[in-house]
């Protein structure tokens, strides 16, 4: 009878076993970098092409290793980190599985080059999909040289479901900030299609955070230290003010290792409780160290989540040590009264007495007269032809979502029956109904139109800069700014890249104020991936969101009557109303009957 069951090949084993350690270039980035760093390293080198599907090259100075160990790195479970199970609980290192570059030459052409400071010449190794096909003596300067190559050139499978190169190399960028945030006493470099995104030399941890996203962030960082016998907690927490609703900024080290940990995320946003608006995430970048034997990274094979035997206690400390550090920096929760700022009064007007009004008879006025050439809204905008032109264009192509008749659309239209609710709402009064519409809403479909119009017609008009303004960009803004910069042209930014890596804006699109232009740039270099079929539709759908978001009216801002129409005179004009670029509701209708039921 024969057998059902039979070993598979070691080289079909490797490949399978590859696919739980390596996903993508960014994993292969993150092992080598890891490898390196084991390998006490004072300088590192990243090289890939093609967002690292053509090679991830790695370049340290560390110790290197002999010709038996560069032979035996390679085979599945092979590791110096350790020798027994319990080792496991004492680890200090960042591989020990001993799975990393066995699944990485399944999968690719790796060519190693490597050489300790005991030995004269270096060795070379050259392996494809498993197999070693050169093995040989060369010269190279101590410490080891891996070159990865045809990422996925035997599982064709995987290779397909690799993203675009633009978000390969995001997802390679976000592994390189783990590592090098991790170890600011490590001078790293790293090249993208031979041009440099990174030269991050040795620095202090503060320093190093501001060399990755940007200088600004020396001014948005609020120390946390605190230390105890269960565990040290150094860093910094990101000040409120500079919160973001992505959790871009939000690291955490346990003993050199970045991880994900939702616990200890949770302890953090309890301190931060009361101090962030509603939607934002807090950002940090905390550093714990602990005993190795308190921990267990052994549960996932890219040990990026983390065991912790007293959980509630470090949960306890954690959250205590950064309300500590927010209360010392004096950032206490403020009362948020709703106020209209039209009624602000200007301090100079301190002292001044009430004036009284003059009253003034119109001693022709007979309340009994008709008075056919009078204007039924006083508040209109635009002349009737126009009006009746744009709501008679509303009723062919918005009737069914708006759900409005040509009667009500036009009483919008002629009748000054609007008025702003909470600072937020903007309320048209029908003859049997009303509308409640969300104006920053409303806002962002109108520009997200006007936007996508300007840059998929190429009609987009600038205005010229008084005084050019200059933005220092770090490499994931460099990254975006090549997909997006056609559509900012577009749409009328007048931009120049100097320096490699110095924006000059000398120009921008007439709806943007010059306040806001430094803002909008910098949020649209920082979106997160955005894939669509079409590339081109996506970057330009990407930028007009982004510019209709950034640009549009804020809640609680205080609109008069005239601005409240003119919103909704270019509002309905839309070709899409019901809802926003972003896809939430604008308004919504309430019935007469519906109201009357309430009151009865």
């Amino acid at each position: 009878m024969s057998s059902k069951i039979s070993l598979l090949p070691d080289h079909v084993a490797n490949q399978i076993a590859a696919g739980e350690v390596i996903q993508r270039p960014a994993s292969v980035v993150k092992e080598l970098l890891e490898n390196a760093v084991d390998a006490k390293a004072s300088t590192i080198q990243l090289i890939i092409k093609n967002a690292g599907k053509t090679l991830v090259q790695v370049i340290d100075d560390g110790e290197g290793m002999s010709n038996v160990d560069l032979r035996l790195a390679f085979e599945r479970h092979a590791t110096s980190k350790i020798n027994l199970a319990e080792d496991l609980f004492g680890l200090t290192t960042k591989g020990f599985r001993g799975e990393a570059l066995a699944s990485i030459a399944a999968i690719a052409h790796v060519e190693t080059y490597t050489r300790t400071n005991k030995e004269e010449v270096s060795h070379s190794l050259k392996i494809e999909g498993s197999k070693v096909v050169d093995q040989s003596i060369s010269t190279m300067p101590q410490g080891t040289s891996i070159s990865v190559k045809s990422l996925f050139y035997n599982i064709p499978a995987r290779r397909n479901f690799l993203k675009s190169d633009q978000v390969e190399l995001r997802h390679v960028i976000d592994e390189f900030h783990r590592v090098v945030l991790a170890h600011p006493g490590i001078k790293f470099l790293f090249f993208n299609n031979e041009n440099e995104l990174f030269d991050l030399p040795i620095s202090g941890l503060k320093q190093r955070i501001s060399t990755i996203f940007g200088t600004k962030w020396d001014t948005q960082l609020i120390p946390v230290k605190e230390k105890t016998s269960l565990a040290d907690i150094k860093g910094f927490v990101v000040k409120p003010d500079f919160a973001n609703k992505t959790r871009g900024k939000q690291f955490f080290f346990v003993n050199d290792r970045f991880i994900k940990s939702p616990f200890l995320h949770h302890a953090v946003n309890a301190a931060f409780e009361g101090l962030l608006r509603p939607g934002y995430q807090p950002g940090y970048f905390l550093y714990l160290q602990v005993d190795p034997k308190s921990i267990d990274i052994n549960i996932h094979p890219t040990k990026t989540e983390v065991k912790f035997e007293e959980e509630q206690n470090l949960y306890a400390i954690l959250r205590a040590a950064v309300k500590h550090s927010l209360g010392i920096f004096q950032v206490m929760p403020t009362l948020d009264f709703e106020q209209n700022s039209f009624l602000e009064v200007p301090y100079a007007f301190k002292e001044k007495s009430a004036v009284i009004p003059p009253i003034e008879i119109d001693s022709n006025f007979n309340p009994f007269k008709n008075d056919s050439n009078s204007n039924s809204s006083s508040f209109s905008t635009g002349n009737d032809a126009q009006r009746e032109e744009l709501y008679s264009g509303i009723q062919q192509k918005e009737i069914s979502s708006l759900n409005l008749s040509q009667e009500s659309l036009m009483e919008i239209s002629e009748s000054p029956k609007v008025f702003q609710l909470f600072s937020k709402y903007i309320v048209c009064t029908l003859k049997t109904h009303m509308l409640v519409i969300d104006q920053r809403r409303a806002h962002q479909r109108v520009l997200y139109e006007r936007f996508l119009n300007a840059i998929t017609n190429k009609k987009g008009i600038s205005q010229q800069l008084l005084f050019p303004m200059e933005l220092k960009l770090n490499a994931q803004q460099l990254n975006q700014f090549e997909y997006v910069e056609a559509a900012l042209e577009i749409l009328g930014f007048q931009l120049t890249l100097i320096k490699e890596k110095t924006l000059v804006i000398k120009g921008a699109p007439d709806h943007c104020p010059a306040s806001k232009i430094e803002g909008v740039i910098e949020t649209l270099l920082s979106e997160s991936e955005a894939e669509s079929s079409s590339e081109h539709f996506s970057h330009a759908d990407q930028v007009a969101k982004t510019m209709a978001k950034s640009l549009a009216i804020k809640a609680g801002k205080y609109m008069d009557v005239k601005e409240q129409q003119a919103l909704l005179d270019d509002f309905f004009g839309c070709k899409e109303t019901s809802v926003s670029p972003f896809n939430r509701q604008i308004f919504i209708t309430l019935e007469k009957k519906e109201i009357e039921q309430k009151l009865n």
